[in-house]
């Protein structure tokens, strides 16, 4: 049985799910998102993760995200802040094998304690108090 893969199926088979694209990557609104607006930016090529990228892909992949920043504020006025992250490794949580980085819109309120943002991946280590 060959394997398949979401991403490269996505971008032959569902293209009307792509918001914005470039030629070596594209922008999906997340089919499970943690808010509304929660984008993945997706490198055209199979490739694993973020360390398996061209320069010219890194590039690319950096232009739809800032692209995409700006058609989001531009959507939604009560977005104040973004994270942008990915997974590389199932230790790290990579469960689409097929590089892709989150480009997450936050709110005022959407989590009670921001504070550490992406730190918070490690469970109980985000929290810190300023230093004085």
């Amino acid at each position: 049985m060959e394997k398949t893969c979401l991403f490269c199926d996505l971008q032959k088979g569902e293209r009307e799910r792509i918001v914005a694209e470039n030629d070596l990557a594209y922008v999906v609104r997340d089919g499970f998102p943690v808010v509304e607006g929660h984008s993945l930016v997706i490198p055209k090529r199979h490739t694993l993760d973020y360390f398996g990228l061209s320069s010219d892909e890194v590039i690319a992949v950096n232009e739809l995200i800032v692209q995409q920043r700006l058609v989001l504020l531009d959507l939604d006025s009560k977005i104040e802040g973004f994270n942008i992250g990915m997974n590389c490794g199932e230790v790290a949580g990579q469960s689409v094998w097929h590089c892709h980085v989150h480009l997450i819109p936050r709110r005022h309120g959407d989590t009670p304690y921001p504070k550490g943002g992406v730190r918070h991946v490690i469970r109980y280590e985000g929290n810190y108090e300023d230093l004085k």
